[in-house]
């Protein structure tokens, strides 16, 4: 029994974005179903697969999930969909809110006629500005929200971050958000209007720790959490690897400056307290690197544990599966479909009373169309475009 077990999630949204919020909606027990248009969600089609319309990029965001084909320009299926609205607790879309209306999806419709619903507008921009209703991609939210800037501040170079952390990022806001209204709709039996803007929810992650001096009126400090901006955070070089290790304390690095035969360094001002480093940390992290890199990754591994220093080897993405610790937790599943032979997943990170939601498979474009149209008491409706 899953926390979200009853409830139904209508999603038609694509890419990445609304579909990871969903497949975490998926994953907690939701019933989720996937609108999809004729020709379906573009990622059926982005990344290897052994089955056409079933691509990687697909089957990592949309496991567990139902799927239904509506070709929402015939009347047909859009009656279809608002048999759906009745019977659903969530929708959500990344449609462009002008494009709504001209479809009977706009928010007020669907929520007159369905009071317990809520409705997720899995957006841009927030609507009142002047870019609402402009088109958003991962690209165009990290130039904008300061992730290019970022990378620039400690490489030198503007580049986005090698994921696409404005989809993913912004889609657990819109999972957290979504499980909020849907306990706000348990305390007064009434759904809410919710909207998710990706601009605004990549601020808000981004300055966390990088609105820094900002704070203040006048400001203390430029925007820029010095720490993780310095050039040598990042894995050290070691004889034979590469090591993360993570002295944080003032004990933690007193241990280290007497452990590498740098006594002198205890005392030194700039490195006796956390305001004191951050302040001096380019030259801090230059000098446990250039230490770092006298010893093999086994040798500092174990020296690291004996003075209690967090450290851990640097994984590559093809060694993840390999990992000692991800392996003894079962956290990678391996699924056997009749079509595809066996597929491997990564596992719900969380677990409820002690249990990993298990993993199921994606759907076919369009497998449950019948089963569902069925359910709504709809016979072989002329809800596609052949």
């Amino acid at each position: 029994m899953l926390p979200l077990n009853g409830i139904r999630v209508l999603d038609l949204s694509t890419v990445v974005f609304g579909p990871y919020a969903s497949q975490v909606l998926a994953d907690y027990g939701a019933d989720v179903i996937k609108i999809e248009a004729p020709e379906g969600d573009s990622t059926r089609k982005t990344g290897p697969t052994t089955e056409a319309g079933m691509s990687a990029i697909f089957l990592g965001v949309n496991r567990g999930k139902r799927s239904i084909v509506l070709d929402l320009k015939t009347p047909a299926a859009r009656d279809a969909l608002l048999k759906l609205v009745d019977t659903a607790d969530v929708l959500m879309h990344s449609i462009r809110p002008q494009k709504l209306a001209a479809i009977g999806l706009d928010p007020e419709t669907l929520r007159q006629r369905n009071p317990r619903l809520v409705y997720v507008g899995l957006l841009g921009f927030s609507e009142g500005g002047p870019y609402g209703g402009m088109p958003a991609y991962d690209d165009i939210i990290q130039g904008l929200s300061g992730c290019a800037a970022l990378m620039e501040m400690q490489t030198g170079t503007p580049q986005y971050f090698p994921t696409i952390a404005g989809d993913k990022t912004c889609a657990l806001v819109a999972a957290h958000a979504i499980l909020a209204a849907l306990f706000k709709r348990e305390r007064t039996g009434t759904g809410s209007y919710v909207e998710v803007p990706m601009l605004e929810s990549m601020v808000a992650f981004n300055l966390v720790e990088h609105f820094y001096g900002q704070h203040f009126e006048p400001p203390l400090a430029k925007a820029g959490y010095p720490r993780v901006l310095n050039q040598w955070r990042r894995p050290y070089r070691t004889t034979d690897g590469y090591i993360c290790a993570m002295p944080y304390t003032d004990v933690h690095w007193k241990r280290f400056f007497l452990e590498s035969g740098r006594s002198e360094l205890v005392g030194d001002e700039r490195f006796t307290n956390i305001a004191a480093r951050t302040t001096h940390i380019v030259d801090l992290y230059e000098i446990a690197a250039d230490v770092i890199a006298g010893r093999s990754t086994k040798e500092w591994l174990a020296t690291f544990n004996r003075l209690e220093i967090p450290a851990s080897p640097m994984r590559r993405l093809d060694e993840l599966q390999q990992d000692e610790h991800l392996r003894e937790t079962g956290f990678f599943e391996t699924l056997s479909d009749p079509q595809m032979g066996k597929l491997a997943f990564p596992g719900v990170p969380v677990k409820f009373d002690h249990e990993r939601p298990p993993v199921r498979m994606a759907p076919r474009l369009g497998e449950h169309t019948e089963q569902i149209m069925t359910e709504l008491g709809i016979a072989k409706p002329h809800i596609a475009d052949d």
